[in-house]
Order: C-alpha cells, then structure tokens, then sequence
C-alpha cells in the first residue's frame, strides 16, 4: 500500500505520490454527481453520544468546500471539520444550518429524525 497521507501535504494520491491538490496524473477521484439537493442531518453514532450536524452532498471542490465549512462553523460559533466532502459541525444546529444553506441558493433537505 502506498503513501495515503503526509503531515506536509495532506492527503496524497495513491498513483502519483503528490498532494491531492497538486495532483499531476489527476487519478484523484472526483465527488460523484449528486442529485442537487443538499442533505442536513445530525448523528451520534461513534462519537460517545455527542451529536455532530452532517452536511452532505454539496458539488464543491475541496477549497470551496472548507471555506463554505468554516462560514457555517462561524455562524453556528462551533467547531467541525471537512471530511472526504461532508461538513461536520460540532452539536445539534441542523435548523440554523438550512436556512444559511438556503441563503446561499443551495436546495436544502433536512434529512434523518
């Protein structure tokens, strides 16, 4: 198994050995096509009963995507992360995240209970 992942450059592709970003045999895999319609949800599966928000489904390339994250992280005022094009936000703020989402002209579906 080759190199996966480089404290100097993060994520790395398998092929070329290069950061995701710099990529130069482009083998990285790109985000499936969605349907358009963004999913909110929460979860607390494997986080020891803490609930985290999920934002999935967002057709964003990675800079895109962490930058949208850390807007939605601002305006809830909670950590997360971008992980493998989900945003993850820290506690239950899937109410405040649909109408942010919507503002920014995405179609938005709360989903999950």
């Amino acid at each position: 198994m080759g190199l996966v992942y480089s404290t100097e450059g993060g994520r790395m592709c398998p092929h070329c050995r290069h950061a995701l970003a710099s990529c130069i045999c482009k083998a990285a895999p790109k985000p499936a096509p969605g349907d358009g319609i963004v999913r909110v949800s929460r979860e607390t599966k494997g986080r020891g009963g803490k609930a985290v928000t999920l934002v999935r489904g967002l057709p964003l390339d990675d800079a895109a995507m962490a930058a949208l994250g850390k807007r939605l992280r601002t305006a809830c005022g909670a950590g997360g992360t971008v992980k493998d094009g989900v945003i993850e936000v820290q506690g239950d703020h899937a109410e405040r995240l649909v109408p942010l989402l919507q503002a920014e002209g995405w179609r938005v579906k709360r989903a999950g209970g």
